[in-house]
Parts: structure tokens; C-alpha cells; sequence
């Protein structure tokens, strides 16, 4: 039998998701636990990759498993053996074939930026105190929607056969002292989305033009794109499937 996990966790204190051998990640956390919990070695298969300090508000992973088992149970005795700073909200069946990763059809990330220094959003927040222009920032994410290839904004040297994505929605809004991006895309590239937000800081901050922005995008070259803003700004925080 298939499973989806359903889990958040705080990204402040792991090496990103996937399983790195010498660093802490939440992917190898969350085997531990099932392994001991089921009395069976356990390999989680997750949606997608997340960097280092990258959060996530909600991801899917999955695992196989012969035995049948009472989910409310699992999902309690995993909150109590997990470390704080990750959660399980719902072990779901699925059907075979099921798989988190290529089945998503869509992702959403929010990016958020502190324009006031608060002690208490140190790892959750980029504290950012320059003005930014949000309306002409709001422009220029509307033009991502014309565009599929963003090689612009992808990490160099990545193992990817194709560069295009559909962006679905883009958008910055202000709530009090925060800024709130949200993208949301059938897939994205690594380091796509704070590459994005760093070069339209840069278009919020006049150093560059809308037209910029676009010559940018259609250029393919990381080089021309802005800075990659901090990670600990970054949630994913929704991820869609047709049967669930």
C-alpha cells in the first residue's frame, strides 16, 4: 500500500529536505522516525527539494507499506517522537502508482521581507528596511506570465532537462511591516523563486526597468538576473494533486 504523508516543518536548523550524509536534513529526520515507529527500514520519496533554511508551511512525501496500520495512531506517535520543529498533519492512501513528486500539479511559495527589525522573525523573515516601489514591482511580476523558459533564474550547472514552467499566479502584497510574495507554478527550478524575488527587489529599488526585467528573462543567463535573497524568507506552502 501507498501512503502520502502530509507535513510542515521549520527549515532554521536542516541542510534543506533530501538526505545529505553529513549534514542534518529533514528527509533523513523523518526516515529515523518512520523506521523506528514501524520496526522497518523506511525511504521516504518527497515532493520536491528544499535549500537549506528554506521552510515549508505544507509538503507531501510518500511510502510504501505491506502491513495495514491505524493512521490517527502513527500521526500522534510521530508528533511525539519528531523533533519540534517538524509535523505531521495526515498519512492518506493512495493508489500504487501514486508518486508526490511528479504527480503535483501545481506549488505555491510565498516569500516574505520584514521592512521593521522584529527579534521574534530572525530566521523567518528577511528584514529588509529600504523602500521598495510595490507597484511597479507588481508590474513586473504580471510579465513572468508571458514567459515559460527562466533559465535566467536557475541555479547554474542543475541536473534539469527542460527550463520551462508555467506560472500560474505572481503577485507582491503588503500586510503592516511585511511584504508577501506568491508564486505559484507547475514546477520550479532550483533557486528559482529567490532569484525572482532578488531581481525584483532590484526593479522595487529603481535599479532596474520593467524592459530590463524582460531583455533579463529572454537573455537565459543567470548573470543578468539579481541577487538570490536570503533562504530563511522562503515557505513553500501549498502543493496540489488531481486525487487528493
Amino acid at each position: 500500500m501507498r501512503y502520502f504523508i502530509k507535513l510542515a516543518y521549520n527549515g532554521t536548523h536542516y541542510h534543506g529536505w533530501q538526505y545529505q550524509p553529513n549534514a542534518a536534513s529533514v528527509q533523513a529526520t523523518m526516515n529515523k522516525a518512520f523506521s523506528v515507529l514501524l520496526n522497518t527500514t523506511i525511504n521516504l520519496m518527497g515532493a520536491g527539494r528544499t535549500d537549506t533554511g528554506v521552510h515549508a508551511k505544507e509538503m507531501y512525501a510518500h511510502f510504501d507499506f505491506e502491513t495495514p496500520f491505524d493512521i490517527p495512531s502513527l500521526v500522534h506517535k510521530l508528533n511525539s517522537y519528531l523533533p519540534k520543529d517538524i509535523v505531521i498533519y495526515d498519512i492518506i492512501p493512495v493508489h500504487d502508482e501514486a508518486h508526490t513528486r511528479f504527480d503535483a500539479t501545481k506549488r505555491t511559495y510565498e516569500y516574505h521581507i520584514n521592512t521593521f527589525k522584529d527579534v521574534f522573525l530572525q530566521e523567518q523573515s528577511w528584514y529588509f528596511h529600504q523602500k521598495l516601489d510595490i507597484n511597479l514591482m507588481n508590474k513586473a511580476a504580471r510579465l513572468l506570465f508571458n514567459h515559460n523558459d527562466f533559465q535566467c533564474f536557475s541555479k547554474v550547472n542543475t541536473d534539469v532537462n527542460t527550463f520551462d514552467c508555467t506560472i500560474f499566479e505572481a503577485f507582491w502584497k503588503e500586510e503592516k511591516d511585511s511584504l508577501i510574495f506568491t508564486i505559484s507554478a507547475n514546477r520550479f527550478l532550483r533557486n528559482m523563486v529567490r532569484s525572482i524575488v532578488g531581481t525584483l527587489v532590484n526593479i522595487g529599488l529603481h535599479k532596474i526597468t520593467l524592459a530590463d526585467f524582460t531583455a533579463i528573462i529572454e537573455s537565459k543567463n543567470r548573470d543578468k538576473a539579481g541577487f538570490s535573497v536570503p533562504a530563511h524568507g522562503l515557505y513553500l506552502t501549498k502543493i496540489e494533486y488531481d486525487y487528493i
